[in-house]
């Protein structure tokens, strides 16, 4: 699946290490990408309400359906969110597509994914996939 696929035929994304912060990219991008239309659901532990958004501790506690998970973590912290996405997708059947943000990579990841079912993408950022598409 295309970035652009991706962008076409999932609009409900939960965004695991939305910040709070309004200067970094784990913001601004969400909240741009929440403004052409996407559900944006926000996963951070530490906050209950990002950018008027209700915020999420864990992903399992979120009641939408999520189609993608955009991630923006440390490369090094991948697997166990990936981990994590495969738990709930056992329990709640969704999250179709693991999105890792541009400088985010981890191949054991996207091995245990793609095993799993789950489209992987990483090293790519949303915001520029969705300006070089759309």
């Amino acid at each position: 699946m295309t970035t652009k696929e991706a962008l076409q035929n999932f609009k409900n994304i939960a965004v695991y290490g939305m910040s709070k912060n309004q200067n970094k990219a784990a913001h601004t991008v969400p909240v741009f990408i929440s403004k052409q239309g996407y559900n944006v659901i926000p996963v951070n532990p530490t906050v209950d309400e990002i950018a008027n958004l209700k915020a999420y501790h864990k992903l399992i506690d979120v009641p939408e359906n999520i189609e993608i998970l955009n991630v923006f973590r440390p490369s090094e912290d991948a697997l166990n969110v990936v981990e994590e996405a495969i738990e709930r997708k056992k329990i709640k059947g969704d999250i179709h597509l693991i999105w890792l943000q541009e400088g985010i990579y981890n191949d054991e990841a996207k091995d245990l994914a793609e095993k799993n079912g789950i489209v992987f993408i990483q090293d790519k950022c949303i915001y520029k996939e969705y300006i070089n598409n759309f």
